[in-house]
């Protein structure tokens, strides 16, 4: 298959496509005109789009069997001016990509969703304006679903973590302050925490694609999967699973903090995993390979 994905320099993009590309795919990757381009596999074919007309033409020219789409502007908490870049990363870019497949018949499409789109577990309840930006982009994609023959599939992610990732994560910070001594203020640290290593996450996105594009693709069509811890953890038994298995002590301040405003304190369980996949990375193997 020849597959495109967007977000190839994010977290899971560049361990996504380094996989892809070794298990054999046509990978491609697209990406904004100034995009850091260093931590992406060198085996993958990218392409710098700066238009809207531009991305079009890329598509039609290319004939791409599928796309991963993992680009999204994540903001937990937004002000007024964040609208517009959260409607214009989250909304329109992806609506942009649909398009583009509907013009050059792309077979089919998995989009990534959040966790956060179904606060207190209800079908449809966003923690955050960018959830709500992210259930509006599945809304969109059934004009597209309809008058087209593209397949279209959401993977929800929830919390990710694994060897060499930048972001501002709880795995991370544990890792920082490990080191340096720091203290953390931290809430109560009673909410459940869903987390998954990066090498499940990935295993999850190849069988899906496997799926979509096997003869049976079209019974996957606007389907919801998701990425499943077998356990979860509060924060705070999540903290001290990392101290034992690192053998460290971390200087925490528990309660300094209030909980953010509609706190997940349990993550949606009800969801569908992908067929065939399960955990294999255990929480304990994934934070001794850090």
């Amino acid at each position: 298959m020849k597959i495109l994905v967007t977000g190839a320099n994010g977290f899971v993009g560049v361990n996504l496509t380094k996989a892809m590309v070794e298990r054999g795919f046509e990978t491609h990757a697209i990406v904004r005109a100034a995009s850091d381009i260093s931590p992406i596999d060198k085996r993958v074919h990218l392409y710098r789009c700066s238009t809207d007309i531009e991305l079009i033409d890329y598509f039609k020219k290319n004939s791409f069997t599928g796309v991963i789409h993992l680009a999204s502007l994540v903001l937990s908490s937004c002000s007024s001016d964040d609208i517009l870049r959260l409607i214009d990363s989250n909304v329109k870019f992806g609506t942009l990509l649909l398009e583009a497949c509907k013009l050059s018949n792309v077979k089919w499409f998995i989009n990534t969703g959040t966790f956060w789109q179904n606060y207190l577990s209800e079908k449809y309840n966003p923690v955050n304006l960018y959830a709500a930006t992210k259930e509006a982009y599945e809304v969109i994609s059934k004009y597209y679903t309809q008058t087209s023959d593209l397949i279209f599939a959401t993977l929800k992610l929830n919390d990710t973590y694994g060897a060499n990732d930048k972001r501002n994560k709880i795995i991370n910070t544990m890792l920082k302050i490990a080191k340096s001594g720091e203290v953390l203020n931290m809430s109560q640290g009673e909410q459940a925490i869903d987390i998954v290593h990066i090498d499940d996450v990935v295993e999850a996105y190849i069988l899906l694609a496997g799926c979509l594009g096997g003869a049976n693709g079209a019974d996957f069509g606007g389907k919801t999967f998701a990425v499943m811890a077998d356990k979860r953890l509060t924060l705070k038994n999540l903290v001290k699973k990392f101290e034992e298995i690192r053998e460290v002590k971390l200087n925490i301040n528990w309660g300094a903090l209030e909980y953010r405003e509609r706190e997940v304190m349990n993550p949606c369980g009800d969801y569908e995993l992908v067929p065939g996949w399960r955990q294999k990375v255990s929480l304990e193997d994934g934070i001794k390979r850090l």
